[in-house]
């Protein structure tokens, strides 16, 4: 995510008694490639316009009261004392108090895995779950909150594959984790010309806050309509393009059997992951516990985990030399496992599916970070008040939707750059510039860059702590489709 981008572009970690240290370092990465052919459908496609430390009250009894009896003494010493503790409502949030609950009933520590699920999906207090947490004043800023522009050309993108696999009269529209729906709505307003494609689609949004679902209600300009079918309920319209619109909390509830297309931005990247590190027994998986003062701590498992099956399968798809020199790995069985879901329905349906995030094209080793209002902070403090997030291991993600059907191909990953740049971002921002203010003049160029750019915009003459940071070639582009179709566009 951008916010990751505008603290730092790579970064190592050390933990010592469960602390979060971290040291920064450039990494070179590849420049923007020269932008291809392909540009008139896009120009077609637009319109103009570790837990602080409470503090601990230790209660004595008083041993100098009155006797009730002056003449009857009592022995108490051989009755048993049990521990004091204090009296006053704990610090701790329903959140800390859960995840302290669950460590305690198992009698040992939780995987990473385990606490980043709960830290941001917990249903009474994750991060995710109970507020907008999107955009300059929640805690991380996404592509489509920089510019409309991003959503257009991903629409361009869904309307070319739409042509590809031969105009079909339905489809499923799908998007995992949409965020407040701005990339859907742009991507709807700016393909509202193209009747046959939006009369095609049904809109299905993989959302499962309450909070974030009313947002994407509201930015898609949903209205619920009467059903014209017999004892049918109502439908859900959005007034975009008067196509359907569905909410799930999984992708499996998305009705099956039609054609589909999925797009997943910044989706995989909140997917927890499993961290190991290598020690003398071998590969030992990392887990969260608590110390004795009540803090959370990082220890190692003992013995082999589930998640160990996982480990052993990435590795068996790494080639020798990408892990000779690791220390950590991270796996995250629920991105192989999603892919690979992906990948059947393509393989039946036909279709295809966009991933885009921030990663490597190779074994993770230690990216966990935790984001809270735009800034780093300790993975273990005040769990639910920050965003967790890990780099997203494309290499897998390749290797997993081929391990499930011959039926499709992986095309990439290339960068953000590249993809959106193929697309034809340049002249839409160009065309964009001629019916503007100096003021929104301003504001595309900036956010052209952070979506194109690399480093710190050149044009940049504001405060030095608000100077665009581009994102063009850390973030990365995939896609899978049904083999029957051939490469998509701009992956040819």
């Amino acid at each position: 995510m951008l916010r990751k981008l505008v603290l730092a572009s790579t970064f190592r970690r050390t933990i010592s008694n469960g602390f979060l240290c971290r040291t920064r370092s450039p990494v070179p990465l590849p420049s923007p490639s020269p932008i291809p052919w392909f540009y008139r459908t896009s120009t077609l496609f637009f319109s103009t316009s570790e837990v602080p430390q409470g503090s601990t009250i230790e209660q004595t009894e008083d041993e100098t009261k009155d006797a009730a009896c002056s003449t009857i003494s009592i022995d108490r010493s051989g009755l048993y004392n049990p521990p004091e503790h204090p009296h006053e409502p704990s610090s701790d949030s329903e959140l800390v108090k859960h995840l302290k609950g669950i460590i305690k009933f198992r009698g040992g520590p939780i995987s990473v895995a385990e606490y980043m699920e709960e830290v941001l999906t917990n249903p009474k207090a994750g991060f995710y779950i109970n507020r907008d947490v999107f955009g300059a004043h929640g805690d991380f800023i996404t592509s489509p909150e920089v510019s409309q522009m991003f959503g257009e050309m991903v629409g361009v993108w869904a309307m070319c594959l739409w042509e590809q696999m031969g105009q079909p009269k339905n489809v499923n529209l799908v998007e995992l984790g949409p965020g407040r729906g701005t990339l859907m709505a742009d991507l709807l307003r700016g393909a509202s010309k193209f009747k046959n494609f939006t009369e095609s689609l049904h809109v299905h949004l993989v959302e499962c806050s309450p909070a974030l679902q009313k947002l994407q209600w509201d930015n898609l300009k949903c209205t619920d309509r009467a059903n014209t079918a017999d004892n049918a309920e109502n439908r859900t319209i959005s007034a975009l393009v008067e196509a359907p619109v569905s909410w799930h909390a999984a992708l499996e509830q998305v009705p099956s059997g039609l054609p589909t297309i999925i797009i997943a931005h910044e989706f995989y990247d909140a997917l927890p992951v499993h961290q190991f590190q290598r020690a003398s027994r071998g590969w030992c998986e990392k887990m969260v516990d608590i110390q004795e003062d009540s803090l959370f701590r990082f220890v190692l498992s003992p013995q082999p985990t589930p998640a160990n099956l996982y480990l052993l399968k990435r590795l068996k798809w790494a080639a020798p030399e990408e892990i000779t020199n690791l220390e950590q790995v991270e796996v995250c069985p629920k991105a192989m496992d999603l892919t690979q879901q992906i990948s059947k329905i393509i393989s039946l349906y036909g279709g295809g599916a966009l991933i885009i995030d921030y990663g490597l094209n190779g074994v993770v080793s230690d990216s966990l970070q935790a984001i809270r209002k735009h800034k780093f902070v300790n993975i273990l403090d005040d769990p639910g008040s920050a965003d967790l997030s890990a780099y997203v291991d494309f290499s897998a993600i390749k290797s997993s939707a081929e391990e499930v059907s011959e039926h499709v191909t992986v095309h990439g990953p290339i960068t953000q750059s590249q993809f959106l740049g193929s697309l034809g971002i340049n002249f839409r921002v160009e065309a964009l510039l001629q019916n503007c203010s100096d003021e929104q003049a301003e504001a595309l160029r900036t956010g052209y860059w952070r979506l194109v750019g690399d480093g710190e915009a050149p044009f940049w003459e504001g405060p030095d702590d608000q100077v665009p940071i581009g994102m063009g070639t850390r973030y990365l582009a995939m896609a899978i489709v049904n083999k029957k179709q051939g490469a998509p566009v701009p992956f040819q």
